[in-house]
């Protein structure tokens, strides 16, 4: 674990303002933001069919009169069909890959990029990042939202950037080496592999100058937080978004690290649970809904983002007011259910991370025999710990299989992978083929 220690700093004071300034605050944006998609072809048809207008928005609860805007919505307004002012204030525009072939893209105005940068330079400060610092970024710079998001938030706190991008890990170990950066970003398996490559290459990965980093784009665990840690000798940090509400930014973690501040002067945010669609008690599970309350170009109102997390109002040591998210734990639609039981692959990966000897490296392969689901899990083993005694590998095997159970109640079948035998990502990282689905069993 580093020695090093995040002090706690706070950007903006809005970050602090009392619970009943928040709510009035919001109040008065959910009205402008009503007004704002006025026009826009499937708010303005939603508007006339449930009589909605911002004059009607008398209290926050009235936000729940307007049914819940989702992907294949946008999808089916493609490309631009949310837009909210003319073509010619478009400043940006990023998009998030689709299961379709096509992206789902989102559009920003000069004020919405300019909100962007502020809302990672909040969370970015939180974790430690000072202006004298250097930031290497290894997010791939292109339609996907993470590189430019968090660029212009080190930017706006006024920081060194190296605009690595994704790839070539090999030059990315030489290029920390060489540069001390202070802060790495990218998504925390994209960090394993990093060191991993730098062992590879002699490099003891505790000796690059690193302090700190800030992960996103993908889920993960507290136990993979702890294996990052030491692996890199740093503290890192969590952060939160998608491209359909903003980016990076919408939550990140302070120093104390007990849950995403969720920037709530922006971002009206409801916790429901997917079947009933109804809200959940503060604490619970549920899928996470939001409402992108300044957003010019393209602002959504109650996104379902699939996405299942806690929600707590308590006060943070850090002394910001807004509410915190836990990590996302998973998503409702790749929620497994196998044998009646829902498994997350963040389960699965808290697991393997309990075991001695095993990579922070899976695969999770689900298939249907007959009417009986089969469900097998690939792990790699470390170097140290892979052996041709049949034994051994045997006894490490059992020991997986029982953490496994211990964690989901279900029973897999383990695969014992040799190191470095399940391919890399230099993005999000591919947890989940679920063979049932391509067969249409279910």
């Amino acid at each position: 674990m580093s020695d090093f220690v995040c002090e706690n700093r706070i950007l903006d004071k809005d970050e602090t303002l009392d619970r009943a300034q928040l709510r009035a605050l919001q109040l008065e944006r959910l009205r402008q933001c009503v007004q704002r998609v006025a026009d826009v072809p499937f708010y303005k048809e939603m508007f006339q069919r449930e009589n909605i207008t911002p004059e009607k928005i008398k209290t926050l609860d009235d936000l729940r009169r307007i049914p819940f805007t989702t992907k294949a919505d946008l999808r089916e307004y493609y490309p631009l069909g949310f837009l909210a002012v003319p073509r010619s204030e478009i400043a940006r525009i990023h998009g998030s890959s689709g299961t379709t072939g096509k992206p789902t893209f989102v559009a920003y105005t000069a004020q919405d990029r300019a909100t962007w940068a502020n809302l990672c330079a909040r969370f970015l400060v939180a974790g430690g990042l000072r202006s004298e610092h250097l930031v290497h970024i290894a997010f791939g710079y292109g339609l996907f939202t993470g590189g430019f998001g968090l660029h212009y938030g080190v930017e706006y706190v006024g920081a060194s950037i190296l605009p690595a991008a994704s790839g070539n890990t090999p030059r990315q170990v030489m290029l920390l080496q060489d540069l001390a950066a202070d802060v790495l970003i990218c998504t925390p398996s994209y960090s394993l592999q990093i060191a991993e490559v730098a062992r590879a290459q002699g490099v003891d990965p505790r000796t690059l100058p690193l302090k700190y980093a800030h992960f996103g784009g993908e889920p993960w665990t507290e136990d993979m937080r702890v294996q990052i840690e030491r692996e890199l000798d740093i503290l890192a940090f969590n952060n939160y978004g998608l491209s359909e509400v903003i980016g990076p930014g919408v939550s990140g973690e302070c120093a104390a690290r007990q849950g995403m501040h969720i920037q709530e002067d922006h971002f009206i945010v409801e916790c429901i649970d997917p079947e009933t669609l109804e809200p959940v008690p503060e604490g619970e599970q549920g899928e996470l809904v939001f409402t992108a309350i300044t957003k010019q170009a393209m602002p959504i109102i109650r996104y379902r983002t699939r996405d299942i997390a806690t929600i707590t109002s308590q006060p943070c040591v850090c002394g910001r007011t807004t509410a915190r998210m836990s990590r996302v734990i998973g998503r409702s639609d790749d929620m497994l259910i196998i044998r009646g039981v829902n498994v997350y692959p963040s389960q699965v990966e808290e697991a393997l991370l309990r075991v001695d000897g095993t990579a922070p490296h899976y695969l999770i392969e689900v298939d249907r025999t007959g009417n009986l689901d089969d469900i097998k899990v690939h792990v790699e083993v470390h170097p140290e710990s892979f052996s041709d005694k049949m034994a051994q590998m045997q006894a490490l095997r059992e020991r997986i299989a029982a953490e496994i159970r211990s964690v989901t109640g279900i029973g897999m079948k383990v695969e014992l992978v040799a190191p470095r035998g399940l391919e890399r990502s230099m993005g999000k990282a591919v947890r989940v083929i679920d063979h049932r689905r391509e067969k249409g069993t279910i």
